[in-house]
């Protein structure tokens, strides 16, 4: 796959996506935390002002109001930043809408390293790890703006609460939307090999794509694995792979505790053990600086994921 030089950020499809799902369902309305320029709800609030509610800088509150609204039948889209819509509210997402399986989608944007400038208090790198453990709740992780498009309108037919994970940042497009099928709980090979699986997500997905063409150059075959729905995980698609190749690596934007690597070693530990090395942020804060050098900066590289994919090749028995 050749990646596209079209750069696009998630949260943009989403804002997108959510104002033609407004034109088609009028069942869908849409709450902001007064970040509706930011997380891109701009769109569906200037075209169904009826339809959309500004709860200010409360997210418990936004969320409680969503799950009211679900009781009555509406489709709520609740959106904040991924530190406040997670962080804040995650005792409301627990209590008001999982435990009582509420149809609400969370979809929260600037989340991980790429917030930027906003600094460490804003860079949530630990929301995988505090919403994939909440009980009913769906967990999304769109690597692209095509699957975020997908998504959203994926979490919109499916019945159930849902948690979104969007990004800040323009990132590479990877998919055709007429050629990529997005389903929910479905995990995407999309390049093949047999020397090594590389599990990715998110912004890491294009990361991953990059080292699989360094590995192919040293005559290393990679398998590149998009996991876009943390949970429900798809085990059957992470065990084949891992039986082809024999060990893996996993890629995140997100503290290697508790995030997608700690959900692939569970996979792997009870039915295929192999080596694994993890590519995420090693239980550390972030902190304010660009995007692009705090990848760097953390380790979240092409060069760090092909280096970790020699040295767990080297580990197989």
């Amino acid at each position: 796959m050749t990646q596209s030089k079209e750069m696009i950020a998630t949260r943009v499809a989403y804002g997108k996506e959510l104002l033609e799902l407004g034109k088609k369902n009028p069942n869908i309305v849409v709450l902001d935390a007064d970040l509706s320029g930011s997380t891109q709800t701009k769109f569906f609030a200037k075209e169904f002002p009826e339809r959309f509610f500004n709860m200010g800088i409360a997210e418990q509150n936004m969320i409680g109001v969503a799950a009211g609204l679900s009781s009555t039948g509406k489709i709520p889209f609740a959106s904040s930043f991924a530190m406040f819509a997670c962080g804040r509210a995650w005792e409301f997402v627990r209590n008001a809408v999982c435990h009582n399986m509420f149809n609400v989608k969370v979809c929260a944007t600037h989340a991980g390293l790429t917030v930027g400038e906003d600094g460490g208090s804003h860079q949530i790198v630990e929301d995988i790890a505090i919403m994939r453990v909440i009980p009913n709740l769906t967990v999304i992780i769109p690597a692209d703006a095509t699957e975020a498009k997908l998504a959203t309108r994926a979490i919109a037919e499916f019945f159930g609460p849902v948690y979104m994970r969007l990004g800040r940042s323009n990132v590479p497009v990877l998919f055709d939307e007429n050629e990529y099928d997005f389903k929910i709980g479905k995990a995407y090979i999309i390049k093949g090999g047999i020397d090594v699986s590389i599990f990715a997500c998110g912004i890491m997905v294009s990361k991953a794509l990059l080292a699989q063409e360094a590995l192919q150059s040293e005559g290393i075959s990679a398998e590149v694995v998009n996991i876009s729905t943390i949970k429900p995980i798809d085990k059957e698609t992470i065990l084949s792979s891992v039986k082809r190749t024999g060990c893996a690596v996993t890629c995140e934007e997100h503290n290697v505790i508790g995030g997608l690597g700690d959900a692939v070693s569970s996979v792997l530990s009870e039915s295929c053990p192999v080596p694994v090395k993890k590519i995420g942020i090693m239980d550390q804060f972030g902190q304010s600086g660009k995007s692009d050098e705090l990848l760097v900066h953390y380790g979240l590289t092409k060069e760090k994921i092909a280096e970790a994919a020699k040295e767990v090749i080297k580990l197989k028995s």
